[in-house]
């Protein structure tokens, strides 16, 4: 356990992130809202990142909250939905007859205190903190992969996540109440509940389950991420990495391709040229330095392999994305 763990620890540390708490709600039943697709207040809500998870912490009552296609989780105290991919939803107890929407307030909720509402039909009281995480795509191919449309984690099955509750709900009133440093406090307060929803849900993952939390939690598979992750610009080869976790061969590979879904050496190279596009966008190193950084001895073949991964040659890609975005924060690159 404490292999993946470090493991998802470096691939939190390579990826760009920005975490929020837009919205501390009193509801009473009957009451509802709804949720957009978070990619559509994306470049407002998290400028420079191309993915946004969003989260509900309920502190008090019931939460029903449903994606479309019927899928639903039930939230009571203390526990956390997490909607990896920012999905557009809705949250709702009792059986409210008009569902309000909370996109519409949107650009409303980007002043960095937490927007407080209480509305409801009278019944028993809801308590939900609302945010969302901003992360670079680089996710996609580390902790956001393999991961379900939506899931729940408890917060009170230890001191540690009564802790984390108590911490949040502690910094949002004192956001309300604009105490020095307090909106600073709770970004860096919603990045560490996304890796302690993320440390949870891999912990409690059944053991026929894949996807990268289930790698990073595999002894073999995890040393291999983590060899891969530490030190991306290695000459890896097969060989190497069966040396680095003590396996052979063909329980490395076998293991890898059922966890994360392709061989090591193939995940290796989309790694690398992940890593390579950051630094393209967020740095002004040269592309023979990039290339060398990310493990290519040789300039022409890194511009064979970027393009076959991003469609474009890395000069020509840089240029286009300094043309159509906006510069991109170099954390993380």
């Amino acid at each position: 356990m404490l292999l993946g763990m470090d493991v998802l620890s470096l691939a939190l540390g390579s990826v760009r992130m920005t975490g929020a708490i837009f919205s501390d709600l009193a509801c009473t039943a009957p009451w509802g809202f709804n949720v957009p697709e978070l990619s559509v207040g994306g470049p407002s809500l998290a400028p420079g990142t191309e993915r946004l998870v969003s989260f509900h912490v309920v502190t008090e009552g019931e939460a029903l909250v449903r994606l479309d296609g019927d899928e639903t989780l039930v939230a009571g105290p203390g526990d956390v939905i997490v909607l990896p991919r920012g999905d557009a939803h809705s949250v709702a107890n009792g059986a409210p007859t008009q569902f309000y929407d909370s996109g519409v307030t949107l650009e409303q909720l980007l002043s960095g205190l937490p927007a407080i509402a209480a509305w409801g039909g009278g019944g028993p009281t809801t308590k939900i903190i609302c945010g969302f995480f901003g992360c670079g795509r680089e996710a996609d191919r580390s902790f956001l992969a393999g991961l379900p449309r939506v899931f729940k984690i408890s917060l009170r099955n230890d001191p540690a996540g009564v802790w984390l509750e108590q911490s949040v709900v502690h910094l949002v009133g004192e956001a309300q109440a604009r105490d020095p440093g307090s909106s600073a406090l709770l970004t860096k307060m919603a990045e560490v509940l996304l890796v302690e929803a993320l440390r949870r849900y891999m912990r409690d993952l059944p053991d026929e389950h894949g996807g990268w939390l289930a790698g990073a939690r595999d002894p073999i598979v995890g040393a291999a991420l983590a060899a891969i992750h530490e030190h991306p610009g290695r000459a890896w080869t097969i060989a190497e990495l069966t040396a680095e976790v003590g396996a052979s061969r063909s329980v490395l590979q076998e293991r890898f391709a059922k966890l994360i879904g392709e061989p090591p050496l193939s995940y290796l190279t989309h790694w690398r040229m992940l890593l390579a596009a950051r630094q393209l966008e967020a740095t002004e190193k040269t592309v023979l330095e990039v290339a060398l950084d990310v493990g290519y001895q040789s300039e022409a073949a890194f511009n064979r392999a970027f393009k076959r991964e991003h469609g474009a040659p890395p000069a020509a890609y840089r240029k286009q994305r300094r043309q159509t975005e906006p510069p991109a924060d170099s954390a993380g690159a």
